[in-house]
């Protein structure tokens, strides 16, 4: 796939923040883009690396009214030599091709892309942040631009991707959030689009989240929408469970995200000798655990916060808190060895990251 290029002028270049301190996650974005149109009988064709700014879009476009679409979400990291790297970034072009086959839009060519993405990184490689757990957030997105208000499978798209420079995702860091379980509200049913990476997910959720942290809570963990017993996901990120000293995490059953840095976590447990299962886990068997003390740490994971520690879960509107409100060591250890491989600070026996 050629790819034009078109260099943002002096009048449109904008400065990196000097420090991130203060800077909310996801505000700012780097000073180009890559696009490129989809079209039946054309295909992909017009990828251009162009100077961010607005989409030129019909108010009949498809997306704005039925919500075709997919999105991704992956980060490029500084690296303590100075060289900026990717972690897993196929596993991410895979997971998007498997939310556009549920969305009937269109296969992306997976190496090519990310040549593409590359090619941007490259052009703004100064928007890479260098600051301790700082990086810059990549937000792959396709949406059906066909102008029509009847329900249909669009015939046209645009693929684009935007940079973002981010710190923390809570801005609690690396410390302990407190987690409402919802057993009001449901994410996802069985045959639905749970698992797969769409803007309707977590627009649906954001009424949850919303009360969630009016009450004080920084998230939303939700139930099976069956039974509302089985433990699903938080809004932003899986979640794990250790228990009696085994690492147990909710089975992908299709009204779950699979996640990249979930399925990293299970990968580097079983590689370290941990005991590692995925099952279902009723709410029940967590909130005895809690009490009982055979749950010893609870934690999420993602690419946007990494690991986060959760140090209160509240349900049916009282808190259980885990392991005194502090970070576990469980938690700590697969931080530090995810964050140690993105940013070349641990050796990486995976082949996970790859220079840009």
């Amino acid at each position: 796939m050629k790819v034009k290029l078109r260099k943002a002028g002096p009048n449109e270049l904008k400065n990196p923040p000097q420090s991130m301190s203060g800077v909310v996650f996801g505000t700012q974005f780097s000073d180009h883009m890559f696009s490129m149109e989809w079209e039946d009988g054309k295909g992909w064709h017009n990828a251009e690396i162009k100077p961010y700014g607005p989409l030129l879009m019909e108010p009949s476009s498809i997306v704005l009214h039925y919500a075709q679409m997919a999105f991704e979400g992956l980060k490029a990291y500084r690296t303590d030599s100075g060289e900026n790297v990717l972690f897993r970034p196929r596993e991410n072009f895979k997971r998007m091709n498997n939310t556009s086959q549920r969305m009937c839009l269109p296969d992306l060519n997976i190496e090519e892309v990310l040549d593409a993405l590359k090619q941007l990184l490259r052009l703004d490689s100064s928007w890479v942040p260098n600051e301790s757990g700082t990086t810059l957030y990549i937000r792959p997105t396709i949406v059906a631009t066909e102008e029509a208000i009847g329900l249909k499978v669009s015939s046209k798209y645009l693929f684009f991707i935007i940079l973002s420079p981010v710190g923390p995702y809570y801005p609690q860091g690396f410390n302990p959030v407190k987690i409402m379980v919802s057993d009001k509200y449901v994410r996802a049913v069985p045959g639905g689009v749970g698992y797969a990476k769409t803007g309707g997910n977590y627009a649906a959720s954001i009424l949850a989240e919303k009360e969630a942290k009016k009450l004080g809570y920084t998230q939303v963990l939700w139930l099976d929408a069956v039974e509302r017993r089985f433990i699903e996901e938080v809004g932003a990120m899986n979640i794990f469970f250790v228990i009696n000293d085994e690492i147990v995490t909710p089975q992908l059953t299709g009204s779950i995200l699979p996640g990249i840095t979930r399925m990293s976590v299970l990968e580097l447990g079983k590689y370290w000798g941990l005991e590692v299962s995925e099952r279902r886990i009723p709410i029940d068997e967590i909130l005895t655990g809690l009490k009982d003390g055979s749950v010893t740490e609870v934690f999420g994971a993602g690419t946007a916060a990494v690991i986060s520690p959760v140090g209160v879960l509240s349900y049916k509107e009282e808190e259980y808190y885990v392991g005194n409100g502090k970070t576990g060591t469980v938690a700590t250890r697969f931080y530090d060895h995810l964050t140690g491989i993105q940013y070349g600070k641990e050796p990486d026996p995976f082949g996970w990251v790859e220079s840009i």
